[in-house]
């Protein structure tokens, strides 16, 4: 990707490295609070809201578990070999053929691709809804009624 779109997944190449696991070990409450600065940067969240999801990052497998999963991502480490075909299959990329409503805040500060590139892997009944308000990337926490809105339309596009 070109360097601007790089630069979004900094801390990819961060956790690939014995320096970003050490940093994310001492860190991990400022390096998630950083990335929901950034991916929501609209969101004036308190500290009451970060730290009840910050409490999941204290128990003895956090790190661990992140940085496997961040250096499988970049093909850094194994994957589970019993899921291995499962993974291929994916990583194809097959249609998706239930229905699906897809959400995107005005606001997202992520790496994202743009809705319209993704459109054709969808086969069968879809929406694509932009919520609005200076919502990021956190769409449960900051547009709850939207989100639960799409999952009710949603089950009603199957009847």
């Amino acid at each position: 990707m070109p360097p601007t779109a790089e630069l979004a997944w900094w801390y990819q190449f961060y956790f690939a490295t014995e320096r970003g696991r050490a940093g994310y070990e001492e860190y991990r409450h400022d390096f998630a609070k950083l990335i929901w600065q950034t991916a929501s940067p609209k969101w004036n969240f308190d500290d009451a809201t970060f730290n009840r999801s910050a409490a999941s990052f204290d128990n003895p497998d956090h790190v661990a578990i992140v940085m496997h999963n961040y250096r499988w991502r970049i093909g850094l480490a194994e994957g589970e070999l019993r899921y291995d075909d499962l993974e291929k299959r994916l990583a194809e990329g097959p249609v998706i053929t239930v229905p699906t409503i897809t959400l995107e805040g005005d606001a997202n500060g992520a790496p994202h691709a743009d809705a319209a590139s993704y459109r054709k892997k969808f086969s069968g009944k879809y929406a694509y809804r932009l919520i609005t308000g200076g919502i990021g990337h956190n769409l449960p926490q900051e547009a709850p009624q939207a989100f639960a809105q799409a999952v009710i339309d949603v089950t009603g596009f199957a009847r």
